[in-house]
């Protein structure tokens, strides 16, 4: 599945709720490290997830500070990265679209 595929439902869900695109980029940038320009071309050049977790720039050291469920699933008890990588971002998002201050969100 390709990352460009589901974006525009990562944005729909937060602009549904009252955040906006930037507030989603910060997200992203915040877990995987990619910034504006890095982010607009990986959607272009439509990578799937496994790639675009394996090239991301860096990794956010404070993801495994996501807890919870998502889709019936504790995170931190997902046993694949990849798939644990793939929730994390899901959570970020989900949080981000529930409100939740920007501070908690990126777990400052």
């Amino acid at each position: 599945m390709s990352f460009a595929g589901v974006y525009p439902h990562y944005v729909a869900k937060a602009e549904k709720k009252g955040r906006t695109k930037a507030e989603l980029h910060a997200v992203i940038e915040w877990l995987t490290g990619y910034n504006e320009k890095a982010l607009h071309k990986v959607i272009a050049t439509k990578v799937d997830f496994e790639t675009f977790f394996a090239q991301a720039p860096k990794m956010n050291p404070n993801a495994s500070k996501i807890t919870g469920s998502i889709c019936g699933y504790k995170i931190q008890e997902i046993e694949d990265p990849l798939m644990r990588q793939i929730r994390y971002l899901d959570k970020l998002v989900d949080e981000l679209a529930q409100g939740k201050v920007m501070d908690k969100i990126l777990r400052k």
